[in-house]
């Protein structure tokens, strides 16, 4: 923290200046913010902390009479000391747990916890489904194809199946891969594909002899990057329409880019992802140039979902800067933890 940020007061004036920027979306005055401190700070004091935040990088000022409008710096600052500690409403949590209770099959589950992040945050709710590396495996099956490709289909805890098509180096008999089949399920069900391939490797090192027929079929058809599926079908998105008519994006240069980006999918994975591996339960990342141009204006919020222990997927919110964090933030990191459980009850629908 900088030591124009270690003042009590002034983190407290800027996290207000924030607070009514994001209600108003009108450049913030000195006035404005006295008001909310009654009789404890002057004016003028206010006035100077606000020309030495906006000397610091979190404010700016668009016209020289206008009041203050915060930084991307300033939104950082806020979602990190402030919305981070917020707690959900009790509306919004009992609200959130009834849209989520009513679904059941996973598109259904996908589909409901979608539209709440998109509800909450007049702006888009994304759901990533786990990369292949984290899909645990209950059951797998081949089939050879005349052609000599292999049809694996994997069945995940709860009923769901993720399938592919995959062009094996040698060709292989129907009996071979009914064997590879048979030796992953009865070693490996419950493990995730990254803990399958690891072993398997090992096994390869220590124990060659035993295993390295079906030890090389198993790692060719368990290896994820020859599973992973285009970032089109691992994506679910709702909300576009809502994120198209933010005053941010009036410019239709800017919207166009932007929407393409969303269509395009896979740069919205890349930074949505990032929150797996983040020690933070829920990360904030502010200015998204990876997005497109027009992320300099726009906020990720998200948070990995779970499967017992085990990080599965990612969720999260995509809207403009200008938002509401402390009611976002909670009702990501609450989606997450219910997206989680009702993924463990579900069946494929």
């Amino acid at each position: 923290m900088t030591a124009l940020m270690q003042e009590r007061r002034n983190r407290q004036i800027l996290a207000d200046v924030v607070r009514v920027y994001i209600e108003t979306g009108e450049p913030v005055s000195s006035r404005a913010i006295s008001k909310r401190f009654e009789e404890t700070l002057s004016p003028a004091t206010i006035r100077n902390v606000m020309a030495d935040l906006e000397d610091g990088g979190y404010l700016y000022q668009p016209h020289t009479s206008a009041g203050r409008v915060p930084t991307a710096a300033a939104y950082r600052f806020f979602a990190q000391e402030i919305a981070a500690q917020a707690t959900l409403s009790v509306h919004d949590r009992d609200w959130i747990r009834g849209q989520m209770a009513a679904a059941k099959t996973t598109e259904e589950i996908t589909e409901r916890a979608g539209h709440v992040l998109a509800e909450v945050s007049n702006g888009l709710g994304i759901i990533v489904a786990p990369p292949m590396r984290r899909t645990v495996l209950e059951h797998a099956r081949m089939w050879l194809l005349p052609d000599g490709r292999v049809v694996v289909v994997l069945t995940t805890p709860g009923g769901n199946t993720r399938d592919k098509i995959v062009k094996p180096n040698r060709m292989f008999t129907q009996l071979e891969l009914d064997a590879t089949a048979e030796f992953l399920n009865r070693q490996f069900s419950g493990w995730t594909l990254e803990a399958i391939r690891e072993d398997l490797l090992g096994k390869l090192a220590t124990e060659r002899e035993r295993y390295e027929g079906l030890i090389q079929s198993a790692l060719e058809f368990c290896d994820p990057e020859t599973l992973e599926d285009g970032p089109t079908r691992q994506v679910y998105v709702e909300g576009t329409a809502q994120i198209a008519g933010a005053p941010e994006f009036s410019s239709q240069a800017q919207l166009r880019e932007l929407l393409e980006a969303i269509e395009e999918k896979h740069r919205l994975v890349s930074v949505l992802n990032a929150c797996i591996d983040a020690p933070e339960p829920v990360l904030v990342q502010i200015g998204l140039k990876e997005i497109s141009q027009a992320g300099e204006n726009l906020a990720m919020i998200s948070a990995a979902y779970t499967r017992g222990d085990m990080a599965q997927g990612s969720l999260g919110i995509l809207g403009p800067t200008r938002m509401q964090y402390e009611r976002a933030i909670s009702a990501v990191a609450y989606v997450a933890e219910l997206f989680g459980e009702a993924l463990g009850k579900s069946k494929s629908g």
